[in-house]
């Protein structure tokens, strides 16, 4: 609960987030009447609209905290704010001045009963790093590992939740009362950078992320992820496994002559194909500052808090997407766009596909290395907002993603060409999305669907044959040759049969393979291997006669 002067405060953190947005939000969106009256409803605002992408970034890092945050997600929201501020909220940094060695103490007591020193035989007092939400120590543990330790700042759970308390009221104030609230959802907005903050606050959950990330990415070598210490870990402590390395945005032109910028950009770009694709599970805040190179010529992922999951059909539509973009199909990346999301009641479909379109086809032929996909996506969120279509929340995430994923591997390797990595990709997505069809838990899945059928078509053909039999089937049909329709009986049932003869020669092969027995073929055991190969000879069999019948028939 919020005390009185607590919500003063909040009142007051709302009313500057008002001002930002008049002062600095598209003119022909937030200078309109309605939308200064509802926001200067919330504080007399005096406000000198205009400025600089710098005074932005200026502004939002003197008021901190939540609001740093608030602006590195906007900086993907192209239908909110220009594009010259938009570049300066990427480059929004988040580096504030540490807190005091006392405090972490005192953080440690409270998570394991005793201070740092009594865990770590060696720990610095004075951070490596530090932001609002937390600062990093360098440490030994007891058996000798370097690791670093991420200590939560204190109070900033409680200073966050005030400032979404007080985005919250605001943008409830202008989706209530706005035809521009009620188009842009700002309230929608608020509610994802309230759920992405409570991730990056916890983390514990940050530690399962970087150990579900470093198995997937196994098979890159040149790709590192710390390895987290699960029993260090609370979710205001973060122990890892310490790599060290510099920032690739520290490197230098002329340190990137020792590096082998190539390879490591398309190992990069990869690695991130795959966890959004295949994986279903990815690193949403992969900007430079969170990438390191190592002396050893690899790339370390840094700052887990925030990540995406995306589900299976949407990652069907965003590998269509990326294809249709990278090989400059217009009307099928928009078609592909449709079906991540929903329309509103005002959606402007035909605007919509001719803006996605000529978006698309204006990057067509740009040249090597001229093709920013995460430039593309981002235009297209605009495109929806301004049309009427609704995006999730995951598309916004994907489109931060592959923004930052162009800058690393631009400073990387200037001449990088994304259409051919996506493209090189997509055939190896697709073997592998197939793959994860053929797992044990699919199988199992197909096995017990595969019971339910064998269970169900003895009743369904008997039913089938009383109401033959007692003459109730009907047909609607303007002709009728009985005959055929004989013949076409006999055809279904005979299939049937022979389908319930394979079904049983599937499963009692499968019930066989759990007996071991002496003779095996193929290291398989021998009967459960002759059974599987007469029923898949059997099943070719039968699609082989049913095709050459239905030709015939044809014919």
């Amino acid at each position: 609960m919020f005390n009185a002067a607590t919500k003063i405060n909040s009142l007051k953190r709302a009313g500057d987030l008002g001002y930002l947005f008049l002062k600095y939000g598209r003119s022909d969106l937030f200078e309109k009447e309605e939308v200064v009256t509802a926001l200067e409803s919330e504080r007399t605002l005096d406000v000198d609209r205009g400025g600089t992408g710098d005074d932005l970034a200026k502004d939002l890092e003197d008021l901190g905290g939540a609001f740093i945050k608030l602006g590195q997600f906007l900086s993907t929201r192209a239908d909110l704010f220009k594009k010259e501020y938009l570049s300066a909220l990427e480059r929004l940094q988040d580096d504030v001045e540490p807190f005091a060695f006392e405090e972490v103490k005192r953080i440690f007591e409270e998570e394991f009963g005793v201070g740092p020193k009594k865990i770590f035989p060696e720990f610095e007092e004075r951070p490596i790093a530090a932001a609002s939400i937390g600062q990093v120590h360098r440490a030994t543990t007891r058996d000798g590992r370097p690791v670093v330790v991420k200590v939560q700042r204190p109070g900033v759970g409680t200073a966050f939740r005030r400032d979404l308390e007080a985005f919250q009221a605001i943008a409830e104030t202008i989706d209530s009362n706005t035809e521009f609230g009620r188009k842009y959802e700002i309230t929608r907005i608020v509610r994802q950078l309230r759920k992405s903050l409570l991730q990056e606050l916890d983390y514990s959950r940050e530690a399962s992320n970087l150990s579900l990330l470093g198995e997937n990415l196994e098979e890159f070598r040149r790709l590192i992820v710390p390895e987290p210490v699960a029993d260090l870990c609370t979710s205001r402590v973060l122990t890892m496994k310490y790599v060290g390395g510099k920032k690739i945005t520290e490197v230098g032109k002329l340190g990137m002559i020792d590096v082998d910028g190539e390879k490591l950009a398309s190992e990069f770009f990869e690695g991130y194909l795959k966890q959004m694709l295949v994986d279903g599970f990815f690193h949403a805040d992969p900007h430079p500052g969170n990438v390191l190179i190592t002396d050893s010529n690899q790339i370390v992922l840094l700052d887990l808090g925030l990540t995406g999951h995306l589900n299976e059909k949407f990652r069907d539509h965003l590998l269509n997407l990326l294809l249709a973009v990278s090989e400059g199909r217009g009307e099928d990346a928009a078609a592909y766009a449709l079906k991540t999301g929903e329309r509103k009641e005002d959606f402007d479909e035909k605007r919509f596909s001719s803006e996605v379109s000529d978006l698309v086809a204006a990057h067509k032929g740009t040249g090597v290395g001229s093709l920013k996909a995460g430039r593309i996506v981002l235009e297209i969120t605009r495109i929806s907002a301004d049309c009427g279509f609704r995006l999730p929340m995951e598309f916004t995430l994907i489109a931060k993603t592959l923004l930052n994923m162009d800058k690393v591997v631009e400073l990387l390797d200037p001449g990088f060409d994304p259409t051919l990595i996506i493209r090189k990709r997509a055939a190896r997505i697709a073997a592998a999305r197939m793959s994860d069809g053929l797992s044990p838990g699919a199988a199992l899945s197909g096995a017990l669907e595969l019971k339910h059928l064998i269970e169900k078509t003895p009743e369904r053909v008997d039913r089938i044959l009383e109401t033959i039999a007692s003459n109730e089937l009907k047909l609607n049909v303007d002709a009728i040759d009985e005959r055929t329709l004989t013949v076409g009986f006999q055809k279904v049932a005979n299939r049937i049969a022979m389908g319930l003869v394979l079904a049983a020669l599937i499963i009692g092969a499968s019930m066989l393979t759990n007996i071991d027995t002496d003779f095996k073929i193929l290291g398989y055991p021998g009967l459960a291997f002759i059974l599987f190969v007469l029923a898949a000879g059997s099943g070719i069999y039968l699609v082989w006669t049913i095709v050459r019948s239905d030709l015939q028939d044809r014919e």
